[in-house]
């Protein structure tokens, strides 16, 4: 029972890969273009696309319904 506490360890590291295989790696939004007057608030602009920054790099995609969420997750063929 001593030796199966020793690879305990390894379920942690399959978790991570498994879940960034899953829901993808996060990126946080940098950068974005709307249409709409700067003044109003930002519920009345519409998003046209979005850049974000993550693991894997710097992203620029088109804006999900016109919002632009914070944080998106990215999958490797996205």
């Amino acid at each position: 029972m001593r030796i199966v506490a020793f690879f305990a360890w390894i379920l942690v590291p399959l978790a991570v890969w498994g879940a960034i295989s899953y829901w993808g790696t996060p990126h946080v939004v940098v950068t974005y273009r709307y249409i709409g007057p700067s003044y109003l608030p930002p519920a009345e602009r519409r998003y046209i696309d979005c850049t974000y920054v993550g693991w894997r790099g710097t992203l620029t995609v088109p804006a999900i319904d016109e919002h632009r969420p914070w944080l998106r997750l990215f999958k490797a063929g996205d």
